[in-house]
């Protein structure tokens, strides 16, 4: 059975920063990328940094270069890590597995970041 446990949000600051983490259990293959993807109050669930099958990241325009996604495959980990965080940053956030292959994909729990002064 996989497991996918997402944590490290929290309240900070305007300009603060913040990392997300994605603990993976059980086994799963190597056709599966690690994403991140966010949902704010009435809004959709938005994909906001992700690996491809080649191991290439990307990045939502509102988050490119503030935002550096990461992962350690040795202890099934992965990351997010936000800097320069701003208010409209705030929303839940949450650790996706997705096989390029088969379409299975695994969500976590999310995690609130709020961003406020």
């Amino acid at each position: 059975q996989v497991q996918v446990k997402d944590s490290g949000g929290g309240l900070v600051q305007p300009g603060g920063s913040l990392r997300l983490s994605c603990a993976v259990s059980g086994s799963i293959d190597n056709t599966f990328v690690m994403g991140w993807y966010r949902q704010a109050p009435g809004e959709q669930r938005l994909l906001v940094a992700a690996f491809d099958r080649s191991g290439r990241t990307s990045y939502r325009d509102p988050v490119k270069g503030r935002f550096t996604i990461s992962r350690d495959n040795a202890n099934n980990m992965g990351y997010l890590q936000m800097d320069s965080l701003k208010p409209e940053d705030t929303a839940v956030y949450y650790c996706n597995l997705r096989s390029w292959y088969s379409g299975l994909e695994y969500w976590g729990q999310g995690t609130l970041v709020n961003v406020s002064s």
